[in-house]
Order: structure tokens, then sequence, then C-alpha cells
């Protein structure tokens, strides 16, 4: 005889290993009818790291992150900090020219890395 959840299990058609989240509608993209269901994987924004010295702290962060925002084409900053060192600054979004980040750090008030050739 089933327990009391069975029956309510068996009456919605389920059964205790399959809670009815698995149909081709779910999208959550880890199943692998995912892309039985016509779902498209995310397409990625590409990256571009660019190489910073003189930044020791937040406020540097902060600055570079503002000025390099500014410039046409990032849709995110995030600075890697490395006090005193080269730190990397990274750039998600449309590609970037150099020249325009060099310009936008050094209005920071920080120094671009020269490519190394």
């Amino acid at each position: 005889m089933p327990t009391k959840r069975e029956e309510v299990l068996l009456m919605h058609g389920t059964t205790h290993h399959d809670l009815g989240l698995t149909d081709a509608s779910c999208a959550c993209g880890t199943h692998s009818h995912a892309s039985a269901a016509g779902v498209a994987p995310i397409a990625e924004t590409p990256n571009t790291t660019f190489q910073v010295t003189g930044m020791t702290c937040s406020h540097c962060v902060a600055s570079v992150t503002k000025e390099v925002g500014k410039l046409a084409g990032p849709e995110n900053v995030t600075v890697s900090l490395v006090p005193g060192g080269v730190s990397v600054v990274t750039v998600t979004g449309a590609p970037l020219d150099r020249t325009a980040v060099a310009a936008a750090i050094d209005e920071a008030g920080y120094a671009l890395v020269a490519e190394a050739r």
C-alpha cells in the first residue's frame, strides 16, 4: 500500500526521482534536453586584458574603472589589483583601441604597460 506522499506523487504523475522539472520547457542549459528545446547557447562577450602600473589601493581601482568605463564599448571593467606591481584590467565588451585605453588609464593617473613584441 503506498504512503500518503507516494499517493500524492502518483496522483500528479511524478515519482520520487522525477519532480516534473526536467521537461523540454526547462531552459537552464544543464540538461541534455536544453538543445532539443531550441535553447541557443549564450554567446560569450570577448574579454581584453591590459596591464597597468602604479596602482596601490581601491581608489586606484575605482579611478581606472571609471575612466576606462567611459570609453565606447565596455560592458564591464574589472581590476585585479597588485599593489605597487602590475595590475590586470579586464574589459568585457567590444574590442577597444589600445591608444584610447592608454589615454583613459593615463587620465586616471596610471600607466599602461607596453605590449610585448
